[in-house]
């Protein structure tokens, strides 16, 4: 089996990756060929014992789309995107990036079924972004997608090329609205849901954090380990059972700032929670006022996705993959 992942240098690529090489099959065939596509350079997964390609490439330049689909992968996991603060800060980028690259590769893979019939899984990593106030809570399945920000109408734009191009029979795909993913590893990017990874990933470190939010801002959380477990599943997944409508919320957990800073408390302790300081950011603050509090995610459960139940289960998840399982 060929897996192809795009966005390959990425956080989730990488941890998506690492699961493919320890684990060595997927839906019970061997993982022989890794293509990890980025804009910079990605790294071949460690102890992988197939063969891994690494690529450097913009999905969204001429030609590139074509080039990965010749090499016919059996998977394609979708997952390279500009993130939202860059997205609306840059309309052009966000647009060619989030839209136009997307398409590419969606036209690609139609041309290709179109000479030989070729017709891959593509698992495209979609965003609770689709969704803009006022909302219901807690989002019910049916809620139909109303983004407010260029990132969110980019991600719900490919959504419906997704559905569509399924139902044309050129390829089988599956969308996952992605929740925010905390705790992330690394260094703060340019999200602007950054902020909530940020006080709970530094304090633990025993270093500062920036908090631009009220306490009372809710919003929907998953891991990364569970990220990776929605990507796998929806990989492997009979598609007959999802049915026609292809894009689905996944699980995750609602919770607002306040409660993350608690649930931090209870981990760590009163010293993690004093490193957090408090600076309003009014752009991010008019952003997150209409981002989504929380979902049912009833479809997206009966079909077998999981995710963590409380937000101190993020925390140790966090403390465990990240920290060698200790503070």
């Amino acid at each position: 089996m060929h897996i192809l992942i795009i966005g390959g240098a990425g956080m989730v690529g990488r941890r998506l990756a690492e699961r493919l090489a320890s684990e060595t099959r997927l839906d019970g065939k061997p993982v022989e060929t890794m293509t990890l596509v980025d804009v910079v350079p990605p790294e071949a997964p460690a102890n992988f014992t197939g063969k891994a390609l690494l690529e450097t490439a913009d999905l969204s330049a001429p030609g590139e789309a074509e080039a990965l689909v010749a090499t016919r992968p059996d998977i394609i996991f979708h997952l390279a995107a500009i993130v939202s603060g860059e997205a609306e800060l840059d309309f052009e980028k966000g647009y060619r990036i989030n839209l136009d690259g997307t398409r590419y590769l969606f036209e690609a893979i139609r041309k290709a079924h179109e000479e030989d019939g070729y017709t891959p899984r593509v698992v495209f990593a979609s965003s609770i972004a689709v969704f803009g106030a006022p909302l219901p809570y807690p989002i019910p399945d049916e809620f139909h997608t109303t983004p407010l920000t260029s990132y969110g109408t980019q991600k719900a734009i490919s959504e419906l090329l997704l559905s569509d191009y399924s139902r044309k029979g050129y390829f089988d795909g599956i969308g996952i609205r992605l929740p925010t993913i905390c705790i992330r590893p690394g260094k703060p990017n340019k999200a602007a849901s950054g902020f909530f990874s940020n006080i709970l990933r530094e304090p633990l470190k025993g270093e500062e954090a920036v908090l631009p939010v009220g306490d009372d801002v809710r919003h929907w959380h998953t891991s990364p380990r569970s990220a990776v477990g929605f990507l796998l599943h929806a990989a492997t997944i009979d598609l007959d059972t999802v049915g026609p409508r292809r894009n689905l919320s996944m699980p995750g957990v609602s919770a607002t700032v306040g409660e993350q800073i608690e649930a931090l408390r209870r981990v760590a302790g009163d010293k993690a929670v004093a490193l957090i300081r408090r600076e309003p950011d009014p752009m991010i603050m008019k952003m997150v006022a209409g981002w989504a509090p929380g979902f049912e995610a009833k479809r997206s459960r009966d079909l077998g996705f999981t995710s963590e139940s409380s937000f101190d289960e993020i925390i140790k998840a966090h403390i465990e993959d990240e920290m060698g399982g200790t503070l």
